[in-house]
């Protein structure tokens, strides 16, 4: 059973997905809050696995949300739900730990779709989240990028975890995570989505089309 919490001060909205939540045998809303602080006093004391967060929120902000969530619970997954595609907004999300973006206009099954895939060993970037990122983040030197390193980072711009990586291919979670860190070392990312980004701005990996 997946446990969400769902942090959104649009009261309609937080309705909508805790109802759509709770209608999935395997998902559980553990609450729907309208705040920052709301959502940390209730993630101390349920231990969501996922938390779907708005960026724009009164008082605290959905990335400060993320940053204060992320520390105090470091294995939960926290996919942004936003209206707003500000390149740099959504960047500062990705430096605070944020794992997955949905734009607010997506179909309720795609939402839950979205839930479901930080779970399963995957990060969920959508394309025009991608493409709106790319532009504003900083080139590194990618001098000592290995072939190796090269092949992980395909497949983690495939929205692969260290994980389901070994399983491909055929090698130790261990060895995995020590490849996927080296990689992030070296484009400067502090996430592995972070890195699928530089990866997307430099050319390494292919950009995704943008829709009209």
């Amino acid at each position: 059973m997946i446990r969400v919490l769902v942090v959104e001060d649009q009261r309609t909205l937080a309705d909508a997905l805790e109802i759509a939540v709770d209608t999935q045998p395997d998902l559980d809303c553990v609450g729907a809050v309208g705040t920052v602080e709301d959502a940390l006093a209730l993630a101390g004391r349920q231990s969501p696995d996922v938390v779907l967060m708005d960026i724009r929120l009164p008082g605290m902000n959905g990335i400060e949300g993320t940053r204060r969530i992320m520390a105090t619970h470091p294995r939960v997954r926290v996919l942004i739900l936003t209206a707003n595609t500000d390149p740099r907004l959504l960047t500062e999300a990705v430096a605070a730990g944020a794992t997955a973006f949905l734009a607010k206009a997506s179909t309720l099954p795609d939402i839950l779709t979205a839930i479901r895939t930080p779970v399963e060993g995957k990060v969920l970037v959508e394309e025009t989240s991608i493409a709106a990122l790319a532009p504003v983040v900083l080139v590194p030197d990618l001098t000592g990028l290995t072939p190796r390193e090269r092949e992980i980072l395909g497949l983690m711009g495939e929205g692969f975890a260290a994980t389901v990586i070994a399983q491909r291919l055929v090698v130790s979670t261990h060895t995995a995570r020590g490849h996927v860190k080296s990689v992030m070392r070296k484009l400067d990312a502090h996430t592995q989505l972070e890195a699928v980004i530089i990866a997307t701005r430099i050319g390494l990996l292919p950009t995704p089309p943008t829709t009209s």
